[in-house]
Formats: structure tokens, sequence, C-alpha cells
């Protein structure tokens, strides 16, 4: 996959959890999950954008590694919304299954970056 694809899906799942937030109950609950999330999710792209720009195969594992945990976390964060029934699962489900795929994408980079070391 190309980095400007990543890029732009990384992106995509910030600005769809952004939307997400403002549509979210202000209970304390809802809004707790939310400032996680918030930060997770606009987290994988920004740190995708400095995979891109990577110094070393070392710094690119290291940091495609913290992508792969921001995108995680974010499906965990999703995944309690939806048990939670704080939020329409059937808005979340496709969110939560991009964070999902962006999470083995990452993960797979990183083993064909370390098994072409």
């Amino acid at each position: 996959m190309e980095s400007e694809d990543l890029k732009n899906r990384s992106k995509q799942v910030a600005l769809r959890v952004i939307r997400l937030i403002k549509a979210m109950e202000q209970d304390l609950a809802s809004q707790t999950i939310a400032s996680q999330i918030i930060r997770s999710a606009t987290s994988i792209s920004a740190n995708y954008r400095s995979v891109c720009l990577a110094k070393s195969r070392k710094d690119f594992i290291n940091k495609l590694r913290t992508c792969a945990e921001e995108a995680d976390e974010t499906a965990h964060w999703l995944e309690l919304l939806i048990e939670s029934n704080l939020f329409p699962p059937e808005k979340l489900l496709p969110l939560k299954t991009e964070s999902e795929e962006l999470t083995k994408i990452f993960l797979a980079s990183i083993k064909t970056a370390r098994d072409n070391s």
C-alpha cells in the first residue's frame, strides 16, 4: 500500500472520530471515552506522517509500532462504546473495522521492514 493511501486512511479515521465526538452525549462516561479516543485516533495519522520521514529503518519500525498501538487503542475505545451502548453500534462498526485493518497493515509493515533488514 502506498504511503499516501495510508496517510489518507489514517487521517480519515481521525476525522470520523472527530465527527463522532461531536455527536456523543455529554455525560461523564461518554466524555471520558471521547477524550481518550480523540487522542488515540488523531495520533494515528500524526504518527504515520512521522513514519514517512523516518531517519533509519529502526526509527521507521519504532514509529510504525506507535501507529499500530494507537490504531489498536482506537479500536478498543470503539469496542467500549459499542458494548456499553453509549452510541449506536451500526455507526461505529465500520470505524472499528478500519482501525483494526490499519493495525494489521502497520504490524505487517513492521514485519516486512524487519525481514528486509
